[in-house]
């Protein structure tokens, strides 16, 4: 496989291993992983270093042994179940979201954002690194919807203090928006939209209003619903989805 395109004048450099995992081939790990054992090569000779330095359409990239160009670009969704970690792969041995792919023979996909181990539902797979970067980016990329289950039942003051948020560890957590869906005696329904994305968000969220969460589902990424899709199972996006997530205006 041989990777040259005509560069912009102010083509980018990039690391070999970085280069690689934007053609959609690999993650940069196996990258480097190819990259030591010598199948890689740039402008005609082998190169061993994950880090050397090439320029995005001039560098000509070869990798033996595959056969096209660039991977693809596939755009996918999958109903995570809990329990799975959001990895590649993982040092303690858990099961990770790439289970619910075997037998798939699909592309090197990586996740498009995360969600925890005992969360579930909506997360989007990608091999295609600007348009991930757009649906990950707090100032393009778009909300994201929540159904939780908490130990207690909230008051309509409480949800208002959710929307205005608090300082946690330095942080200012929010919600944009918080909903009572239902409730029974001792546990409730909220359904939650965030408009920025940070570790464990809604979690912490509601531990500073002294509410544990019993369960954490996203139903929903921008417009696009978690919808009938079966737990475990995933489909390819159409390409309006693909489209309407990431507007061509803000992939650039």
């Amino acid at each position: 496989m041989t990777v040259r395109k005509p560069a912009p004048v102010s083509a980018p450099r990039h690391g070999l291993a970085r280069a690689l995992s934007k053609l959609g081939l690999c993650s940069r790990t196996e990258a480097a992983r190819w990259i030591a054992i010598g199948r890689v090569r740039v402008d005609g000779r082998v190169v061993l270093d994950p880090e050397f330095p090439t320029i995005a359409g001039r560098s000509c990239i070869e990798v033996d042994g595959l056969a096209d160009a660039a991977a693809p670009r596939r755009y996918l969704m999958l109903n995570k179940p809990r329990g799975l970690v959001t990895t590649a792969a993982d040092e303690r041995g858990r099961d990770t979201i790439y289970r619910c792919f075997d037998g798939a023979g699909l592309p090197w996909l990586a996740p498009v954002g995360r969600l925890d181990k005992a969360s579930e539902g909506l997360l989007l797979m990608s091999n295609d690194p600007v348009w991930a970067a757009t649906i990950t980016d707090p100032a393009t990329g778009p909300s994201k919807t929540y159904h939780v289950q908490v130990d207690a039942i909230p008051d309509p003051a409480l949800l208002q203090q959710l929307e205005q948020g608090t300082s946690v560890e330095g942080e200012h957590l929010r919600a944009a928006r918080a909903t009572l869906l239902r409730s029974g005696a001792r546990n409730a329904w909220l359904e939650i939209t965030l408009d920025e994305g940070r570790n464990r968000q809604i979690r912490r969220l509601l531990e500073a209003y002294s509410l544990a969460t019993l369960r954490l589902v996203r139903v929903a990424i921008g417009e696009l619903p978690l919808g009938e899709l079966a737990k475990g199972t995933w489909r390819d996006l159409t390409p309006d989805e693909v489209r309407a997530l990431a507007p061509p205006s803000a992939t650039g």
